[in-house]
């Protein structure tokens, strides 16, 4: 008797693309904030309106 499959390898279609779309928003965001890390004058007016606001 076979063994049963995984739950990740018979996800319907629908439920693929969903989370290779939130991998994709993921990666987007990581590389947003790894950018903007590099830019120290973004992260110098980030700090002050952050605390601008105390």
């Amino acid at each position: 008797m076979d063994a049963p499959l995984p739950p990740a390898a018979t996800a319907p279609t629908g439920a693929r693309w969903l989370r290779r779309l939130a991998w994709a928003a993921v990666l987007g965001a990581g590389l947003a904030v790894f950018a903007w890390y590099r830019s120290p004058a973004f992260l110098q007016q980030l700090a002050d309106r952050l605390w601008s606001c105390f």
